[in-house]
C-alpha cells in the first residue's frame, strides 16, 4: 500500500468525520421537531437506498450484480452498519448525555483492534494500543464523565450495542471494499438496512406528520425555521450518503483499525459544532480532551497497523463475480 494511497484514506475519513459531526447537530434539530428516533433511522436508510439506486442505475447498472457469497456480508453490513448502529445511537442519545453516548460508542476502534488481533491474527503495534488508550482518555474529558454518574442502563446498553455495530461496519466494510466499488457497496448496505426497517417498522404504521411541520434550526439559527423534511433530506444526503461513502472508500486504502481510530475525531468535531451551532458550552477540560484525542490519533497513526489488503487467515473467498467487480 503506497504512502499516497494511505494519505487518501486518511483524508476520506477526516472528511467523513466532518460530515458526521455536523450531522449530530442536524439530527438534534430533526429529533426536536418530533421525528421519532426509529423513524429517523428508517428514513435515513430508505432515503439513502433510493437515491443511491438511481445513481448506480444511471452511472453503472452492472455494478448492482452480487454473488451468493457476498450476500451474507452485505446483509450483515446493512443490518449492523446501516440500521442498528443508527437506531442504537439515537436511542442512546435519547437516554444519555450526548457526550457519554459518544464516548461509549467510540470504544468501537478498541473492539476492532481486539478482534483483528485475537481472531484475524493481525499484528497491532504497541503505539496503536497506546494511541487508542490516549484517545479514549481524551473522549472521557470531552464527555465530562464525572458529571453524570447515575446512567440509564438501557442507554448504556444501547451505546455499547452501537459500538459493536460500528466495529462490525469497519470490519465487514474493509473486507467488502476490496472487492466492490464504494458506490454500489454503499447502496447495498442501505438497501438491506431499508429492508430491515420495512419489516421491523412497516411504513403504514409510521407517523410522518412531523415531517410537514416547520421547525427551528435552534441555537445560533433559532430565528430560522425550515420544514422538518428538509433537515431529514440533509441527513440523508450529507450525513449518510456522503459520510458513509467516504468511510467505505477510505477502507480501500487504510485498515479498519486506522479508520476507526481516526473516526474518533468525530465526537470532538460534534462537540465543537454543537458549541458553535446549538450554544452548548465547551469547557477548558473538554477543549483539552479534544487535543488529547487528536494526540492519541497521531500516536496510533505513527504506530500503524497491518494494511487492509492483507488476506485474513481462514477468510472465506468471495465469488468470482465479486472479485471482478469494477472499482
Amino acid at each position: 500500500m503506497s504512502r499516497q494511497s494511505q494519505l487518501r484514506g486518511v483524508v476520506y475519513v477526516c472528511l467523513a468525520a466532518v460530515f458526521f459531526s455536523v450531522n449530530a447537530s442536524m439530527s438534534k434539530v430533526a429529533l426536536e421537531s418530533g421525528v421519532e428516533p426509529s423513524v429517523l433511522a428508517a428514513l435515513r436508510s430508505t432515503g439513502a437506498a433510493l437515491i443511491l439506486l438511481v445513481a448506480v442505475l444511471v452511472l453503472a447498472p452492472g455494478r448492482l450484480r452480487i454473488g451468493l457469497r457476498e450476500l451474507p456480508f452485505l446483509i450483515a453490513l446493512g443490518v449492523a452498519g446501516g440500521a442498528l448502529v443508527q437506531w442504537l445511537y439515537f436511542t442512546a442519545i435519547d437516554r444519555l448525555p450526548v457526550g457519554i453516548a459518544l464516548l461509549l460508542e467510540f470504544t468501537a476502534p478498541a473492539m476492532v483492534a481486539l478482534f483483528s488481533w485475537a481472531v484475524l491474527r493481525q499484528r497491532i503495534r504497541r503505539q496503536t494500543w497506546l494511541g487508542i488508550g490516549v484517545a479514549l482518555i481524551g473522549l472521557a474529558l470531552v464527555a465530562q464523565v464525572w458529571t453524570d454518574m447515575g446512567l440509564d442502563a438501557v442507554g448504556v446498553l444501547a451505546a455499547f450495542g452501537a459500538a459493536a455495530c460500528l466495529a462490525s461496519y469497519y470490519l465487514i466494510g474493509s473486507r467488502m471494499s476490496g472487492h466492490r466499488d464504494s458506490l454500489s457497496l454503499t447502496f447495498w448496505m442501505f438497501a438491506f438496512a431499508a429492508l430491515f426497517w420495512a419489516v421491523v417498522q412497516p411504513w403504514w404504521t409510521v407517523d410522518l406528520a412531523p415531517l410537514g411541520r416547520e421547525t427551528s434550526l435552534l441555537g445560533a439559527f433559532d430565528g430560522w425555521s425550515v420544514p422538518a423534511w428538509s433537515t431529514v433530506l440533509w441527513i440523508i444526503l450529507f450525513g449518510t450518503i456522503v459520510a458513509y461513502g467516504l468511510n467505505l472508500a477510505a477502507l480501500r486504502h487504510i485498515s479498519p483499525t486506522a479508520c476507526g481510530v481516526i473516526g474518533m475525531s468525530e465526537p470532538v468535531g460534534s462537540a465543537v459544532v454543537a458549541w458553535a451551532w446549538l450554544g452548548q458550552n465547551l469547557t477548558a477540560a473538554q477543549m483539552a480532551g479534544g487535543l488529547i484525542v487528536l494526540a492519541g490519533i497521531a500516536v496510533a497513526e505513527v504506530g500503524g497497523t497491518a494494511p487492509p489488503s492483507d488476506p485474513e487467515p481462514g477468510a472465506v473467498p468471495l465469488s468470482p463475480e465479486a472479485a471482478a467487480a469494477p472499482h
